[in-house]
């Protein structure tokens, strides 16, 4: 007897991202129990982002067995040769204050990339996917990274100051572009792709690979640019990389920042 085919990712990830959002969103600014993860004030839990991984890993489980499962709460498996990646409230200190720059968001890591990804800003209930080789979305709408030069461009950043070679590229990006840190990958990455923001500036940073696989595809997908620090390739595992459009890339390259 045939194994049943798998249904579409989209098919079940994105009524899920949703459902996840739905059950979140009303606890915006209000969430219950916070629990400190360390002494960063942004690094905190709350049980919704517990619950909101559980059902993840139920109902992704139920509709495929054989894929892997790991979320930011309680781990998994990054073994398999397909795996999930899960952050089921990114920006989980702006979600507690109550400011938007949160999302929940998921990805599909295939052979060492990720091919599939949904960040779903479930504040403002835009839900963008990507899927590699067909384009990004916003709302159902095809969207596309900016054209703006380097001398236009709004360039968000996430970079480590405990890296002395940091300060001097931080110090030479502010003389050539607006820069902006909202410490959320996933809301980040969304602008970039859709145009609002022109790059995104990663340097020794401080997150998970679940942080910056999905956005990294959604640039991608979205006709942008994303590239490891001193690389003309990405991997996802290594967290000190670009994502911008093909303009604000090519300047930075030129003046020796990436």
């Amino acid at each position: 007897m045939s194994a049943k085919p798998e249904k579409p990712f989209s098919e079940v990830v994105i009524p899920l991202v949703r459902e996840v959002g739905e059950l979140v969103s009303p606890y915006f600014g209000n969430p219950g129990i916070i629990k400190n993860k360390s002494d960063s004030a942004a690094d905190a839990v709350t049980e919704l982002d517990k619950q909101a991984e559980r059902l993840y890993a139920e109902r992704l489980h139920d509709a495929y067995p054989s894929i892997g499962f790991y979320g930011e709460e309680f781990g998994g498996d990054t073994d398999s040769e397909r795996y999930w990646l899960v952050d089921p409230i990114d920006g989980t200190g702006h979600f507690i204050r109550g400011l938007p720059f949160c999302s929940t968001m998921i990805s599909l890591i295939q052979e060492n990339q990720p091919v599939f990804a949904v960040i779903y800003s479930f504040i403002q209930k835009d839900l963008y996917v990507a899927e590699r080789g067909k384009g990004a979305t916003k709302n159902g709408t095809k969207i596309h990274v900016s054209d703006r030069s380097l001398k236009r461009a709004y360039i968000f950043h996430e970079i480590n100051f405990n890296h002395r070679k940091n300060i001097a590229t931080f110090l030479e990006l502010e003389q050539h572009a607006i820069l902006v840190e909202t410490i959320s990958a996933g809301f980040e990455h969304a602008q970039v792709a859709d145009g609002k923001m022109d790059g995104r500036i990663c340097l020794n940073a401080f997150g998970k690979n679940y942080d910056y696989a999905p956005g990294s595809l959604l640039v991608e997908e979205a006709g942008g640019i994303v590239r490891n620090i001193g690389s003309d390739t990405y991997d996802f595992n290594n967290h000190s990389f670009i994502a911008a459009n093909s303009r604000v890339y090519q300047d930075l390259r030129n003046l020796g920042v990436v």
